[in-house]
């Protein structure tokens, strides 16, 4: 099956192995170009992603598949014997049933993806696998990024277990965390004073210049937003192959989101779930939302902002794909909220003291924003509902040390922490 190019000439891409992948097609108007390291349609200037011959794909391949997102190797633009290379094999986590949030929440059935348990501990472990897989078949030989943090440590630890050479820029005001679980893969880690737009444009300017340098989210991005498919891929197939009612996901770049969205229209073309309509929620910190600010003032255009929250890993103040959420969360009928630094704190706890799962400050907002989503009426509390809770809680530790701690701190006896405990 062929999906958004019908009709393809794939002669020029024989060469290269990225599985069923056979060209870019620019998003605007359709541009047709042979799959290489390129991010922009030099016809429309608009973004480029990849472009299919599924052939036939039947779930039990895929159940038979190894017990990573490589299980949907013949649904991403990666070598066909990619699980054989040294990789991170991120992927198959959980999908929690998550029945104390939901009542909490209002809401009649909840299910948590948690990416927490993914090899850096975030979903970026994904994206990048499959950037590092397309990136050697290109011959790059230098894996690199630009990032608030997640991505950082992503690519670090690929880099690494792959043997390549990493270059990774972050803001130099990034969680302490976050840089520490990055420098111990002892890539070549570079603080830039400036915020993600700043490290963004400085990411760019680089990749033209050193022709041996993958940039994941830059000069490899339509191989490498490819890998949030595997999001709705994981979550259809543990729903036992088919579709939530609705999703919320967070927003950084909004790629995320509307890769989620693209992950389960393809399963429904091919047949592998029953094309069931499904709404599309997206969340965004108050501090650094303009996905969020366009939608509420139905505009069709992301104004950039300066970020200023706590929601470090999604402070991008112009997000590249700001645009196609607005596009996607309309098409299903959807809606996009944002929350403050405060409400991102009581998601976090929230979900810790209802489900035993600690989620970073994106987490937070992924939360906070389906209770407001509840309570404004925009998510229907009878549908069944799944959150995208994408990293984990160690990585931003900062963002609730002065809030929480000990209950008391008492002398080692058994009479004091029953008085502690109100005994």
């Amino acid at each position: 099956m062929t999906v958004y190019s019908p009709a393809l000439d794939t002669t020029a891409t024989r060469t290269l192995d990225l599985g069923p992948a056979v060209e870019l097609v620019s998003k605007e108007e359709g541009h047709r170009q042979p799959l290489a390291p390129e991010f922009v349609s030099a016809e429309d200037f608009s973004p480029l992603e990849v472009a299919y011959d599924f052939g036939r794909v039947r779930r039990e391949d895929i159940e038979a598949g190894p017990r990573n997102i490589w299980r949907y190797k013949k649904l991403l633009p990666v070598p066909s014997r990619v699980e054989e290379i040294p990789n991170t094999e991120p992927g198959c986590t959980r999908l929690v049933r998550a029945d104390r949030l939901a009542k909490a929440l209002g809401l009649r059935r909840v299910w948590v993806k948690d990416d927490t348990g993914n090899p850096t501990h975030s979903f970026k472990d994904r994206v990048v696998a499959v950037a590092l897989a397309a990136a050697r078949e290109f011959g790059f030989d230098t894996l690199a990024c630009p990032s608030t943090g997640n991505l950082a440590n992503a690519v670090a630890a690929a880099a690494a277990r792959a043997g390549w050479q990493s270059v990774v820029l972050i803001p130099s005001s990034l969680e302490r965390a976050k840089i520490l679980t990055t420098a111990v893969y002892d890539g070549a880690l570079i603080a830039v004073d400036g915020n993600y737009d700043d490290v963004n444009r400085l990411a760019t300017q680089l990749a033209a210049e050193n022709e041996g340098w993958a940039f994941v989210n830059v000069n490899v991005r339509p191989y490498y937003s490819e890998g949030s498919k595997t999001l709705a891929f994981e979550v259809a197939e543990q729903l036992g192959w088919r579709l939530p009612e609705q999703i919320v996901v967070p927003i950084a770049s909004g790629s995320q989101l509307t890769k989620v969205d693209k992950g389960f229209r393809e399963l429904g073309q091919l047949g592998l779930v029953e094309e069931t309509p499904y709404r599309v929620y997206g969340a965004q910190a108050t501090g650094c939302s303009p996905v969020s600010t366009a939608f509420r003032n139905g505009h069709d255009v992301v104004q950039p902002v300066k970020p200023d929250t706590i929601a470090r890993s999604l402070a991008i103040g112009n997000p590249a794909d700001g645009p196609y959420v607005l596009d996607t969360v309309h098409r299903t009928g959807g809606s996009i909220e944002d929350v403050t630094d405060e409400e991102v704190v009581a998601g976090i706890r929230l979900l810790a003291r209802t489900e035993g799962i600690f989620t970073e400050t994106a987490g937070g907002v992924t939360v906070a924003t389906a209770k407001k989503l509840v309570e404004t009426g925009k998510l229907d509390p009878d549908a069944e509902t799944v959150l995208l809770i994408t990293g984990d809680g160690l990585k931003t530790l900062d963002a609730l040390e002065d809030r929480i701690g000990p209950k008391a701190t008492v002398p080692p006896s058994a009479d004091a922490v029953r008085e502690a405990l109100g005994g």
